[in-house]
């Protein structure tokens, strides 16, 4: 008796190594995908993250020069730093000191928002994507505020309902934004 050839057992075989490797290369793509989600929610969950840090400064800042805090937000009109900012802030109201501390808080504020805190190289890096920064009179009889930072994210999302950095950003759906509504107390 003859003893049979394993050429078409060896054929099989290959044809399951195939199909484990197409399985494998299947799932390994989706880990891929995982991964570049996972960074992209990393990314999104660090600008908010240095935007509320943003957000606090300048209510800090506020709050520390509440003598004259009108030229925080240019009066009725509104300020807004960062991104496309190219004026120099000014301010008359109070004394001379704190028209110079509202000057330079302003000043350093628009400097965070375009990345001052962290460079690489020459660029500055450290702020969010199109980052700006809004200072608008609320109720001027009550003294109340909004600090807004907007940038822009990654993925398209729900627009913001506040009117910082509207339609600078492409699709209103990448912009991102947080705020702080301030009051800030007359003392007598």
């Amino acid at each position: 008796m003859r003893a049979r050839t394993p050429t078409r057992m060896s054929g099989v075989a290959m044809l399951e190594v195939l199909v484990a490797m197409l399985i494998l290369m299947l799932g390994l793509l989706g880990v891929v995908g995982l991964i570049v989600r996972a960074e992209s929610a990393e990314m999104e969950s660090y600008q908010r993250v240095q935007a509320l840090i943003l957000v606090r400064d300048m209510t800090g800042r506020i709050n520390s020069n509440r003598g004259v805090v009108a030229c925080y937000s240019n009066g009725a009109n509104g300020t807004q730093l960062g991104t496309g900012y190219a004026g120099t802030p000014s301010c008359i109201l109070g004394t001379p000191a704190q028209n110079a501390q509202a000057v330079a808080d302003m000043n350093d504020w628009n400097a965070a928002l375009l990345g001052s805190a962290e460079t690489q190289g020459a660029s500055k890096v450290g702020a969010m994507i199109g980052a700006r920064g809004c200072i608008t009179q609320i109720d001027a009889a009550n003294n109340i505020y909004m600090v807004t930072v907007v940038w822009q994210g990654l993925n398209p999302t729900v627009a913001p309902t506040v009117a910082c950095g509207k339609n600078q950003y492409g699709s209103d759906d990448l912009r991102r934004a947080v705020n702080v509504t301030l009051r800030i107390g007359t003392l007598t």
